[in-house]
């Protein structure tokens, strides 16, 4: 997993935790990349909750993810909402992380101009206050 942090030009907003995504955001926090993983079928589970939606087992457990992937799509938001709404523009991406999992995520430190489908990609870490960090992802260097 990348060690690095990158240096934020996106708002941080500090995420809803629930009881639920608390190991995720505990993680996120030193900069560590962790998923629920099924252990009855083996399904990553985005977003994190505590049943997997392939089978609905409740036998899940956090596990590490390496922290690298490929974009699967991606498109450019024009126009904001909440705390994204001052942003010019910024990149919205569906990430295959290479463990398997798809991740909902935003693309850092890239001219979208650049980016491609297939592209590797790497997490970084945007400090969200005390409570979090928001993972993010920027190409592979």
């Amino acid at each position: 997993m990348s060690e690095h942090t990158a240096s934020p030009a996106l708002p941080t907003p500090i995420p809803y935790i629930s009881p639920e995504t608390a190991p995720f955001w505990a993680a996120a926090r030193e900069h560590r990349l962790v998923l629920p993983v099924c252990t009855e079928c083996e399904t990553h589970i985005w977003y994190p909750k505590a049943f997997c939606s392939a089978c609905g087992s409740m036998a899940v457990e956090w596990r590490d993810m390496s922290g690298l992937g490929t974009i699967y799509s991606f498109t450019q938001v024009h126009r904001g909402e909440g705390p994204y709404r001052e942003v010019p523009s910024f990149v919205l991406a569906l990430v295959d992380l290479d463990e398997g999992a798809r991740v909902l995520t935003n693309i850092v430190e890239a001219d979208p101009a650049d980016l491609r489908i297939g592209q590797p990609v790497q997490v970084v870490f945007h400090e969200a206050g005390e409570a979090a960090a928001l993972p993010r992802f920027k190409p592979a260097t």
